[in-house]
Order: C-alpha cells, then sequence, then structure tokens
C-alpha cells in the first residue's frame, strides 16, 4: 500500500482537483484507489467527485466506533475510486487516530491523502500516516514561496519520496515571460516535477458537475501524471510548452 499525501503550502492552487483526478487515472489503470478527505472543517473532496448526497459516515464515525472503514467509503461518480469522506469535528481525530484509519485500509494499492492547505495541525496529521508526497503549486511567486516552506516541513518526516505537481500553467503567460515555467519551478523548489497541469476553464465550468469530459486540455497531463505515479518515474513532460511550440511552428 502505497500511502500519498498530496499537500501545498496555499490554498486554492487545486490540489484537490489533483487528488480527484489522479486517483481516477489511476483507478483506470486497474489499480484499487482510495481518496481520503484529511481537511477537516474545510473538507470539499466529495463535492469535487459528487459523492456529497451519498455520505452516510465520514471519518470521524469511523474512529467513535460508529461504523467500519469500508462502510465510510463511497465510490466516486466516475470511476472505481473510494472516497473517505472527512468530518466538520476534529476533537477526536488526533494524529494516532488518523494513521489507525489509513492503516485499516491496507486492501488498496494507493491511498491518495487530501492535505489541509498551510502547515498548521491538519498538516502535521496527514503528513505523519504518509510515506510519499505531492507538493502541488501554482507558478505564482506566493504560491512557489509558500510551496517551500512546506518542503522543508516535510523533510523532517520519512518520506521515501516527495515530488512536484505545477497546476494552472498558462502557455501565453510563459511565452511573454509572464509567468515561471514548470522547469524554472522545479529549479527553485529542488523537487522533480512529475505533473504539468495547463490552465484549464473545463475545470470550472464542470467540476460542480463532479467530472472533467475527455476532452478538456487537462487530461492527457493528468494521464502523465498517473503515470509518473504508478511507475515511479520522474519524466518530464511539459504538455503546454509543447503546444506553445507546436502553434508557433
Amino acid at each position: 500500500m502505497r500511502k500519498i499525501v498530496v499537500t501545498s503550502g496555499k490554498g486554492g492552487v487545486g490540489k484537490t482537483t489533483v487528488v480527484a483526478e489522479l486517483g481516477r487515472r489511476l483507478a483506470e489503470m486497474g489499480y484499487k484507489v482510495v481518496a481520503v478527505d484529511g481537511d477537516v472543517g474545510l473538507n470539499n473532496l466529495d463535492v469535487v467527485t459528487a459523492i456529497d448526497m451519498r455520505v452516510v459516515y465520514d471519518i470521524s464515525d469511523v474512529v467513535m466506533g460508529k461504523c467500519r472503514p469500508f462502510q465510510a467509503l463511497v465510490q466516486d461518480s466516475q470511476s472505481s475510486m473510494r472516497i473517505l469522506p472527512s468530518s466538520r469535528d476534529s476533537t477526536l481525530l488526533t494524529a494516532q487516530a488518523f494513521g489507525r484509519v489509513i492503516d485499516s485500509l491496507f486492501e488498496f494499492d494507493f491511498v491518495l491523502i487530501d492535505c489541509p492547505a498551510g502547515i498548521e495541525q491538519g498538516f502535521h496529521r496527514a503528513v505523519s500516516c504518509s510515506n510519499e508526497a505531492i507538493v502541488v503549486t501554482t507558478p505564482s511567486i506566493s504560491s512557489i514561496r509558500d510551496a517551500d516552506k512546506v518542503i522543508g516541513l516535510l523533510s523532517s518526516y520519512n518520506m521515501c519520496d516527495t515530488a512536484l505537481v505545477v497546476n494552472r500553467v498558462r502557455a501565453d503567460m510563459v511565452a511573454k515571460g509572464e509567468m515561471v515555467g514548470a522547469k524554472d519551478v522545479g529549479a527553485l523548489l529542488h523537487l522533480p516535477v512529475i505533473g504539468v497541469i495547463p490552465e484549464d476553464d473545463m475545470i470550472t465550468t464542470f467540476q460542480q458537475l463532479g467530472s472533467v469530459p475527455r476532452g478538456a486540455l487537462s487530461n492527457k497531463a493528468y494521464d502523465l501524471l498517473a503515470s509518473n505515479v504508478a511507475k515511479r518515474s520522474k519524466i518530464f513532460c511539459d504538455i503546454v510548452y509543447k503546444r506553445r511550440w507546436l502553434k508557433r511552428r
């Protein structure tokens, strides 16, 4: 079982979307995947995956013994991935209790943990039970700076691997020098970039329905990200740059 925490220094960088879309691609590849919403109080993984109306139990119910872990799992609206919803109450959700729930999901190949943004208690709770980390950032200076702080904290945990996903990259702005390119972001943060996700209006338009059309610009990027995660590879492929290069030709 690979326990991967998906984290970010700054909120609003698309971390939850990355968790949902990465999980779906891994499930389509035949892996058993569960996505755990670790963002207590500000949870929205259930909304992004369109399962919010089907939630009966959440992670707090598991901790309190009201149900077994498998009873709280809800199948994603678009794939075989399962989701463990979060709770509005963090009183009983200590790092130890959270870790026990994660360890109980041993039947899955991948456990993707949607970590709260920032570096407060929720961050440490989610990270402490993981053995791999994916840091999500956008090319903005503030997001890169916050990601750097998170990476520094991750170094104090026993992670066997830490990698970077650069989200919401705009080819036109990179071409004009108005946005830092994904490769440069990786160099600044000293981490391998395993995913470069372009800015995609379809995500904003269709996400409220719990799915992104297969014709969306970001789909190829998520396929490449899932391939890197599944194979533990570090192949850098900036499809945003390739699209810009093809257009210029």
